[in-house]
């Protein structure tokens, strides 16, 4: 999990702090994420993580006595789907980089986007 230096690659103690909300299925303080993780992280580290989540509308909070508790504002696939949006609206190519992930999909998951793609046309009947 860690580099060289101890320290974790960009946004791997991110994923660690949603892995764990996500897995206790209510919401989290800060003190709770740090328990979970169990990994001698300082309290003011995983809040400011959390802080960043929020931020992103990654994780919403509500008031749990002092402190805030959190809870992911999506599921896994969600958020997966969430970041996949991000990347290929941040890239200047977008049929390009369509064209390329399509390009190193199985053929299994050619045909399971392909039902994916009708289904969801199906369903919407402004869809061209």
């Amino acid at each position: 999990m860690s580099g060289r230096d101890g320290r974790r690659p960009a946004g791997a103690l991110e994923g660690e702090i949603l892995a764990a909300l996500w897995a206790a299925a209510a919401p989290l303080t800060p003190a709770e994420v740090k328990d979970r993780l169990g990994d001698g992280l300082a309290y003011t580290t995983v809040m400011t993580a959390l802080t960043r989540l929020h931020e992103k509308g990654a994780v919403r909070r509500r008031k749990a006595g002092r402190a805030f508790a959190y809870a992911p504002t999506l599921d896994e696939a969600g958020m997966t789907a969430a970041r996949m949006n991000e990347l290929l609206g941040s890239g200047a190519e977008r049929e390009a980089v369509l064209a390329r992930f399509v390009g190193t999909l199985s053929s299994e998951d050619e045909r399971l986007l392909a039902e994916l793609l009708s289904a969801g046309r199906q369903e919407d009947p402004e869809a061209p």
